[in-house]
């Protein structure tokens, strides 16, 4: 892997920014009701246990890349060789254009549903995947500008959530431990799947001034992350009862329904077109991971990579036209991300480990 010039570079904290933007996107509006379904009102329990597993994979992931000196690309080539390597990375690409998809046609439904019931699927994603083009042709700096616009300006947006206290009662969450060791597990797992993303750490690494020194900031993210899911889990458990949990299938958009102001009568159509910012840096940095990858398992220039991951997202968006294929759509993103952090980063960090240990006694 050729060196990154500095000037293409960017600061260690703003790493922050990047791993924090890209998990709180559309799974935050509807988290929810997935770990009460087994957790129940313990299911804040299951937040921060999958909250504490990210640390855990994002140490093993610092590991690996520090090793392979350079990206998961490079980690495939060491561990695997050139060309088996591009055969593992390929799935990277797939990956994260199958993020891409998910997380573009999850908001899409939510403005068909909540704002917008005639809104063309393929004209939105056309002119959404317009922009996302034209932000990461500019670089992997202008894709970390949007992350951290997208996070400070639609940060206001947790201060709506003052309007349910009023309505809340926190006695819910109590008894704490009322369901079973199997059963907040469970849900721990189906948590972990609404924090994907922060694997693109793997990609961005060596677009990092002084990468080793961006740990601690990618650790402050998802402690960012866990808190803000944590504090939001415990106050929807509070507003609503278990059986109202269990047929919300947005339970952040119906908490903003209750919002008044004397210059707004419908805060959730607000709080929904704000969240295009959120989810701008979400699409953007995904499509950056999996366009640079593809550029580097093969000869293609970056800008045609990208444009392909575009148009491939595009074409795939056309064909999920109902709920059940939505759903299905999460289902399948949120299983291969499951075990592409959970099983393949640990097997590979041992292989990484044992190549080099072997290499060096060479």
């Amino acid at each position: 892997m050729q060196p990154v010039p500095d000037r293409r570079k960017i600061s260690p904290f703003l790493v922050f920014f990047l791993v924090h933007s890209i998990q709180v996107g559309a799974g935050v509006l509807g988290f929810q009701r997935i770990i009460s379904m087994n957790a129940g009102y313990d299911g804040w329990i299951a937040v921060i246990l999958a909250g504490i597993l990210t640390h855990v994979l994002m140490v093993f992931m610092y590991i690996i890349l520090d090793k392979a000196d350079g990206d998961l690309v490079s980690a495939h080539t060491l561990v695997f060789g050139k060309w088996i390597g591009k055969l593992f990375s390929l799935f990277y690409v797939i990956y994260f254009s199958l993020l891409v998809v998910t997380i573009l046609r999850t908001y899409i439904e939510v403005l068909q549903v909540w704002m917008y019931p005639e809104l063309s699927t393929f004209i939105f994603a056309l002119l959404f995947l317009f922009l996302v083009y034209y932000l990461v042709n500019g670089g992997v700096r202008t894709v970390t500008g949007t992350a951290f616009f997208g996070t400070i300006l639609p940060s206001y947006l947790a201060l709506t959530f003052i309007f349910t206290f009023k309505y809340a009662d926190f006695r819910n969450i109590l008894p704490v431990f009322d369901h079973s060791l199997k059963d907040i597990l469970i849900a721990t797992k189906n948590m972990s799947l609404t924090y994907l993303g922060y694997e693109s750490i793997l990609m961005i690494y060596p677009f990092i001034k002084d990468a080793k020194k961006s740990q601690k900031y990618a650790h402050w993210a998802l402690f960012t992350t866990t808190t803000v899911y944590t504090i939001i889990a415990l106050i929807s458990f509070s507003f609503f009862s278990q059986k109202q949990l269990e047929k919300t299938v947005w339970a952040t958009l119906s908490m903003w329904k209750i919002v008044e102001m004397p210059f707004v009568e419908r805060f959730e159509y607000i709080g929904i077109a704000n969240w295009c910012l959120v989810i701008l840096p979400n699409v953007c940095i995904s499509v950056w991971c999996a366009s640079r990858t593809l550029k580097r398992i093969t000869p293609i220039k970056h800008k045609y990579t990208l444009m392909m991951i575009c148009i491939l997202c595009l074409c795939t968006l056309t064909f999920i036209s109902d709920r059940k294929q939505v759903n299905f759509l999460n289902d399948i993103s949120g299983k291969i991300g499951f075990y592409f952090n959970f099983y393949y980063i640990p097997i590979l960090l041992v292989l990484v480990i044992i190549i080099k240990k072997v290499k060096q006694k060479q």
